[in-house]
């Protein structure tokens, strides 16, 4: 059932693991990671593994443990205990980094003492074969993308019924970004796309389908972005070209660099659960309506569990010209982030390149969420 989206089963491990261990791009990705892991001791550890939660404890926790202790500051989570136990719920997520949101969220929850989520994953991301086999077994599944329009119309209705599935019946919490990709300005808002498509399984009317996955909103909030002028320079690309498009090697690069660059602090919100909020809604709305209610209500939560540094203020007030929070940064701070903007915008290298076009929008990127969030709260 769902067999070529769904993560392994316990039964397929080992195989999948020996078709891992005979990739020696595996290897040299691992390397980037942990430059000094002893390889045979590792091989061993891996054949052990016969369920995915041994797998998820010897590779992938350890992993990411690795890349936060080296790349962050700090990273932690709140909110954990307005998760009621043992009730899966279905996280919606902003978007920021390709690999690490999914990975940090699952790793902080563990810590805290709650169970490890299933992720959806992109098939874009799969640039080589072995990346699916891995993100399988580390209890991903799998959104297709780049289909024909029929055929991803009913690609997205087997998603659907698969994330109905694993929330009732075998009752496992998943994942999902709020929108088909990273919101590269960090102006973060659901997508009504991604709310028909949890609809599309479900046995009753759109409020009562989407109230039976229990959303809970997660807000993800990184110090930096070390892949902000990646993304800065996609736009110039973008407004010069509008037919461009990325391709597998971008992604890479932009994986690379999130996994392996300085993060700052990064800090995980758990926002409230909206079952209550959705439930009120007017279920008389026709089907644009109801569907931008509830984003909206989505989006909300998000805005409002953000998490804020002296980046966020300073680039506010940098891109407003006024000094409206420059009480919560000091100039040392304005500075410091004024020499890494610049530094940033000087790693872009473009034909024609709009220095100023580019560092306004790594400023909207840092500043989007604070205008956000003063927009919600202006809501309460």
């Amino acid at each position: 059932m769902f067999e070529d989206i769904r993560p392994f089963c316990n039964e397929e491990v080992p195989h999948a693991i020996e078709s891992l261990l005979g990739e020696t791009a595996f290897f040299r990705a691992l390397r980037f990671i942990k430059p000094e892991f002893d390889e045979e001791a590792f091989i061993v550890a891996l054949r052990a593994c016969k369920t995915k939660e041994e797998f998820k404890h010897v590779l992938a926790y350890d992993a990411v443990t690795s890349i936060a202790m080296a790349t962050t500051f700090s990273l932690d989570i709140s909110g954990g205990s307005r998760l009621a136990q043992g009730i899966p719920c279905t996280f919606i997520s902003n978007h920021r980094d390709i690999i690490l949101d999914a990975a940090f969220l699952n790793t902080t929850l563990f810590n805290v003492g709650r169970g490890m989520t299933q992720i959806a994953i992109g098939s874009n991301l799969f640039v080589w074969p072995w990346i699916e086999t891995l993100v399988r077994l580390n209890n991903s599944f799998i959104v297709k993308r780049g289909l024909p329009l029929r055929q991803q119309l009913e690609a997205s209705r087997t998603l659907s019924q698969y994330i109905h599935y694993t929330i009732k019946e075998t009752r496992e919490s998943l994942l999902i970004a709020q929108r088909e990709g990273r919101c590269k300005d960090s102006n973060d808002h659901t997508q009504g796309s991604i709310l028909k498509m949890l609809n599309m399984a479900g046995e009753g009317n759109i409020l009562d389908n989407l109230l039976a996955l229990n959303i809970v909103p997660i807000a993800l909030s990184y110090e930096i972005d070390p892949c902000d002028y990646l993304k800065a320079r996609e736009y110039q690309q973008k407004r010069d070209n509008p037919a461009y498009e990325k391709n597998p090697h971008d992604d890479l690069l932009n994986m690379e660099t999130g996994i392996l660059s300085y993060k700052g602090r990064v800090h995980i919100t758990i926002g409230h659960p909206i079952n209550d909020v959705i439930a009120s809604v007017d279920r008389g709305m026709d089907k644009v309506e109801l569907y931008a209610a509830i984003a909206k209500v989505i989006d909300r939560e998000i805005h409002l569990s953000y998490r804020f540094y002296a980046n966020n203020y300073i680039a506010y007030d940098l891109l407003t010209e006024v000094q409206r929070f420059s009480s919560l940064y000091s100039p040392q701070e304005r500075v410091q982030f004024e020499e890494y903007l610049q530094r940033q915008v000087d790693k872009i290298s473009l034909p024609n390149k709009d220095e100023a076009f580019l560092r306004n929008k790594i400023l909207e990127m840092y500043s989007n969420p604070l205008r956000n969030h003063l927009i919600a709260l202006q809501g309460e």
